[in-house]
């Protein structure tokens, strides 16, 4: 087993629920897309799987470890260091070099002298250079991540944790600043990578007709719940309308990789600030 959540619940300190009675899990070696209306807590669900926030109720085991308020620091930070993250806007210093921010993808898994010698003379060139070469940024290596745009930067990120090797992968809109045939690609890739190494891949994203391509499972969250977990081949159009239908019943178009497309075009035409490194 991979992760276990069990009737899991998580309610932020200011009171507001973000999630209420889960239960999910996954074998080592399954992907799962999780798809959803914004705001309906797929970043929570996933930042609960990852131990960035522990359940409030309920109980969860990930990756055969118990994961919970009574965790130890340094139980929470062993597990964390066999889970790779790649999150919608990467967080990566810009200062840094390209080589550095994907080298940190080990530095939890690295002795302390290794992890700081890294940060003044990269301790694994050639590894990066591979990781990067498969999102197309090998040229990149030596350039500060600065001088890269958003969707550079979210290449970036997901270089970094397939580096990691990690056995849990967990993607939160990992090619929201992608085109969509980049976008196509690299969830291929993601695929690919948790297929060949029998690690689990849990990947919410916007496009539902990405997210049906490419994943044998999906998982529908609304409003802090599991709406359905299905077979890709199951998903309903009568489910998925509810799953995305607005406030007041009204259906809503269902967001694909076309019509983001589509937005962002519209988006182009109309006068807009001038930005340093704005994203492409």
């Amino acid at each position: 087993m991979s992760f276990m959540l069990d009737d899991v619940g998580l309610t932020h300190s200011n009171g507001f629920t973000a999630l209420s009675h889960i239960s999910l899990s996954a074998i080592q070696g399954e992907s799962i897309a999780l798809i959803g209306p914004s705001g309906a807590g797929k970043t929570s669900l996933l930042s609960t799987i990852g131990t960035a926030h522990l359940p409030t109720t309920g109980r969860m085991q990930v990756l055969g470890l118990a994961a919970s308020a009574q965790s130890t620091a340094g139980e929470l930070k062993a597990l964390r260091s066999r889970i790779g993250t790649v999150h919608q806007a990467a967080p990566i210093p810009l200062r840094q070099r390209v080589v550095t921010a994907v080298l940190a993808g080990k530095l939890g898994q690295w002795p302390l002298w290794k992890a700081l010698a890294s940060l003044a003379y990269p301790q694994d060139i050639a590894g990066a250079r591979e990781a990067l070469a498969r999102v197309q940024l090998e040229d990149k290596l030596f350039a500060r991540c600065d001088q890269l745009s958003g969707g550079q930067l979210q290449r970036v990120g997901i270089a970094r944790v397939l580096y990691q090797q990690a056995g849990l992968i967990l993607a939160d809109e990992p090619v929201s600043a992608l085109d969509p045939a980049l976008s196509q690609a690299t969830v291929q890739l993601l695929v690919q990578e948790a297929a060949a190494r029998k690690a689990t891949l849990v990947a919410s994203l916007h496009a539902v007709d990405l997210a049906l391509a490419n994943f044998a499972r999906i998982v529908g969250v609304r409003n802090g719940r599991l709406a359905f977990d299905l077979p890709a081949a199951q998903v309903s159009e009568a489910q998925l309308q509810a799953l995305y239908a607005h406030a007041d019943g009204s259906p809503a178009d269902l967001p694909t990789l076309h019509n983001r497309l589509a937005q962002r075009d519209l988006a182009s035409t109309a006068p807009a600030p001038i930005q340093v490194n704005a994203c492409r």
